[in-house]
């Protein structure tokens, strides 16, 4: 595993390339402290501390963050994490850190989307809403089961349409 290639991302972020592959993005001090250099060999115990130590800890603090502000769906933080560069290995690793400690959940944002905005949208425009957010089909079934049977569709309806004022 040679370092065919160090990109510079940002002023002080940079891309690593191994084997002629994008591997992993590391800040300017990483690389200095793990002796990454163009043309020098990375030994896998380097590149697996490189994974553990500082990607997949970086990984979980960036999905932690992401959640703070907002409540997001699976794909939705796997997605940003992506855009992040960290690699698909870390960032499940990062998704299932933060699942487990109920901070990530695909059904309590489907059934908080559907009570949001059954008043407002139609069935059938929050079912496709939830598809496109990356809910399951089958999730997102259950949560309009679920909160469409504690009002009512009539009454969500008759909301609908005096709202509208018709």
């Amino acid at each position: 595993m040679i370092v065919t290639k160090i990109e510079p991302c940002t002023k002080t972020k940079f891309k690593i390339y191994i084997d002629e592959t994008f591997k992993f993005v590391l800040y300017k001090g990483e690389v200095s402290r793990f002796g990454i250099r163009i043309g020098e060999e990375i030994p896998p115990e380097t590149e697996e501390k490189i994974r553990t130590e500082v990607l997949l800890k970086r990984a979980k603090l960036r999905a932690m963050h992401l959640l703070e502000d907002m409540d997001r769906t699976e794909s939705a933080l796997r997605e940003k994490l992506r855009q992040g560069l960290y690699p698909s290995d870390v960032t499940e690793a990062a998704i299932e850190y933060v699942k487990s400690f109920g901070y990530l959940d695909d059904v309590r944002y489907a059934e908080n989307f559907v009570r949001s905005r059954q008043n407002v949208k139609s069935k059938k425009e929050i079912g496709t809403a939830l598809l496109q957010k990356g809910i399951s089909s089958e999730i997102a079934k259950r949560a309009m089961e679920i909160c469409y049977e504690e009002m009512g569709e009539e009454e969500a309806i008759r909301k609908i349409l005096k709202k509208k004022k018709v």
